[in-house]
């Protein structure tokens, strides 16, 4: 076997996708100089709300050499989420919906353990390999990342969009001191379509590919700490953690592949609960009903707070419906 960039990279990439990732793509470590100046002006005009960890360590998230020193190459690795029993807010308009990445087990905890697989082997193929890896949980500015390592492009409500698997996946990221062969960016295939920012209820695509985390039913749902500003209320709907319309209505959903990852997939008994409206959910059965999962995020409190909200929505529907 020939010990080169485009070797390792081969075998690295078939690794990958025999441990369950969906796809696996290599970029070169530099500055991140386009992505920083975007970053700079995000945060300046406060479209992050209160987020204030995302203005932290700016100079280790637009530059991996400074995160982890010596790095030389990123592999960005794309992992779908997607599963036919989830629901579709579109269409599920009684029963209160949590984001679909969040119905199965903690992402982090996955992705960290199929990565950590990864990165092992990786440190036996090449020896003097060193690295770190991450998902989520340190400043990576992962879409640049998956952007440059060819796994997607960014789309106009600022995921990253992949032809095979829409948006319905999570990223992380192996940073090595190893070179590798690079791969290229894709280009973008959103084209004049603008499902996503129409179908926003609260006009939080601002413009294409720019996102205010201040209108953002997500980020009220999940980040927001204390009461959430009553003209956000019955745009909120039914989403009791996170929102999905921006990608419920995008097209390359449609058609994207399912998830490999069984911890991916969404836990029936979370679904049983929402059917019943999650009624009088107390908070010891809170934490044991979400044990391991996203939504513990929000906390029990929030979690509350969200659900009052949407219950006075689902009634205000039935009214309406009662009255025509």
């Amino acid at each position: 076997m020939l010990n080169t960039p485009a070797t390792y990279s081969h075998l690295i990439k078939t690794k990958a996708l025999e441990i369950g990732f969906d796809a696996c793509g290599f970029s070169e470590s530099q500055r991140l100089d386009t992505e920083a100046e975007r970053l700079a002006v995000w945060l300046d005009e406060q479209h992050h709300a209160s987020m204030d960890w995302m203005a932290k360590n700016f100079d280790k998230r637009i530059d991996p050499g400074v995160l982890v020193p010596g790095t030389r190459s990123v592999i960005s690795l794309l992992a779908s989420y997607h599963h036919p029993s989830h629901r579709s807010s579109l269409t599920e308009t009684e029963t209160p919906q949590i984001a679909k990445y969040a119905q199965g087990r903690d992402y982090h905890k996955v992705l960290k353990s199929k990565m950590k697989i990864l990165f092992k082997y990786i440190q036996e193929l090449i020896p003097g390999t060193d690295g770190r890896f991450f998902t989520d949980s340190a400043p990576v500015l992962d879409k640049a990342w998956a952007v440059r390592s060819g796994l997607g492009w960014v789309g106009k409500n600022s995921n990253i969009l992949n032809k095979r698997f829409g948006s319905y996946f999570l990223l992380g990221e192996i940073l090595i001191n190893i070179p590798l062969e690079y791969d290229k960016p894709t280009t973008d295939h959103c084209g004049n379509c603008t499902a996503c920012i129409d179908a926003c209820p609260t006009d939080a695509i601002y413009e294409p590919y720019k996102i205010d985390a201040n209108k953002c039913i997500s980020y009220l749902t999940i980040e927001h700490d204390g009461e959430i500003d009553e003209k956000y209320h019955t745009d909120i709907k039914n989403w009791v953690f996170g929102c999905d319309i921006c990608q419920e209505v995008c097209p390359w959903n449609s058609k994207a592949r399912l998830a490999q990852f069984a911890d991916l997939h969404p836990r029936p008994y979370v679904l049983d609960a929402a059917d019943r409206h999650f009624n009088e959910l107390t908070k010891p059965e809170f934490e044991s009903l979400f044990e391991g999962s996203p939504v513990r995020r929000t906390k029990f409190e929030g979690f509350e707070r969200n659900l009052k909200i949407v219950q006075e929505n689902l009634q205000r529907m039935t009214d309406d419906d009662c009255i025509n």
